[in-house]
């Protein structure tokens, strides 16, 4: 009985002692790039198993008023919204009011090739079609009101950069088209479909819809740095972006966002799997994207990743699914990436449970 106690307030030392080495090794990890604590910032969010074992924040929040950013502080989270995007299509498709080989023709018969470009290609980034951040004239709606039509309209007719399936690149247009489609076929506002059926779901209460005009409480305010310092980001008016990149949220929101998967709270798991299941092009290899996320992996550990970059901000999250290890990071200056951080600070945590593990094995040996 001795050695089952001494075992167990060992095994207890241990982790404490890990706990606090770990908040160390990743304050360390983050300060590569968020040393100046005058300058725009950034927050860190690491969770095991659902539970926050790291949350700090870096900087300031808002540089003319001298504000420290705080955990709770809202950021726009650019293209992780392909995210929620994705989920959505795949909540109708549970409800039987799409399928996700439909070709885009059956919702938008004027669509040019739309016979031969599924909901499936646009999901993974293998339609073909135009990407409009990549068009020399994005830079004339930029700050435009656009209806969702006008933005499909925008791009719809440029060539087609290959056939649909012949290969993954990276395209905003493809969000922007299936946002357009959310709200043709549920007859709903996209950011209403999303409060509705995610963020009101999840209990995701600081998480929008972007607006530079509505007054949204804790917001962080995003910057560029040029030679000369730091200048407020450039405006774009969030119509352009649409289901590719324009929401907004926190750290702890998006750890409710990643329980609620988890939990199948929003989707069953039968349509949760679609969008992690890595695909294959027309000739037959398999490429990692699913729906929405990125499928890759630390290590040989698979890990389900995603990022964004809109003026002013940019954002990570990596979910390992064996550990149930989650780590995400925001910045309110577009000098600041966190994609490698958030990566570096996934790794070490993942190597420490490892570890964790081994030496709590040995201590119980002790009986």
């Amino acid at each position: 009985m001795k050695n089952i106690l001494l075992a167990f307030l060992l095994s207890l030392t241990v982790f404490d002692l890990s706990f606090a080495q770990n908040n160390t090794k990743i304050d360390s990890i983050i300060q590569t790039e968020f040393k100046d604590q005058n300058a725009p910032g950034g927050v860190f969010l690491v969770s095991r198993k659902g539970k926050i074992i790291y949350e700090k924040a870096f900087g300031k929040a808002n540089l003319e008023l001298n504000v420290d950013m705080r955990p709770n502080n809202v950021f726009q989270i650019g293209s992780m919204t392909k995210q929620f995007t994705a989920v959505s299509i795949l909540i109708l498709e549970s409800q039987g009011k799409l399928s996700v080989n439909d070709p885009v023709a059956k919702y938008i018969p004027d669509y040019p090739s739309g016979n031969s470009i599924t909901i499936h290609h646009l999901l993974t980034h293998t339609s073909g079609i135009k990407d409009f951040t990549k068009m020399k004239s994005i830079s004339d709606i930029a700050q435009k009101e656009m209806s969702p039509k006008m933005m499909v309209d925008f791009f719809k007719n440029e060539p087609v950069d290959f056939k649909p399936g012949e290969k993954f690149d990276y395209n905003n247009s493809g969000y922007v088209l299936l946002g357009y489609l959310i709200e043709l076929i549920s007859g709903e506002k996209y950011e209403d479909f999303i409060k509705k059926n995610i963020f009101d779901k999840a209990g995701m209460n600081n998480s929008f819809y972007a607006s530079d005009r509505k007054i949204i409480k804790n917001r962080a305010f995003g910057y560029h740095q040029k030679s000369d310092g730091y200048v407020n980001k450039t405006i774009i008016n969030f119509s352009v972006p649409f289901a590719s990149g324009s929401l907004m949220s926190t750290v702890q929101d998006m750890l409710k966002w990643q329980d609620a998967i988890n939990r199948n709270l929003i989707l069953d798991a039968e349509y949760t799997k679609k969008a992690f299941t890595k695909y294959k092009l027309n000739n037959g290899d398999e490429f990692n994207y699913g729906y929405g996320w990125h499928l890759k992996d630390i290590d040989g550990i698979a890990t389900r990743e995603h990022g964004g970059s809109i003026f002013g901000f940019k954002s990570m999250g990596v979910y390992i699914p064996s550990e149930d290890i989650y780590v995400i990071g925001f910045s309110n200056c577009d000098c600041h990436s966190p994609t490698q951080i958030t990566r570096d600070i996934a790794r070490f945590v993942l190597n420490s449970s490892k570890v964790n593990r081994d030496i709590l094995k040995t201590s119980l040996k002790l009986k």
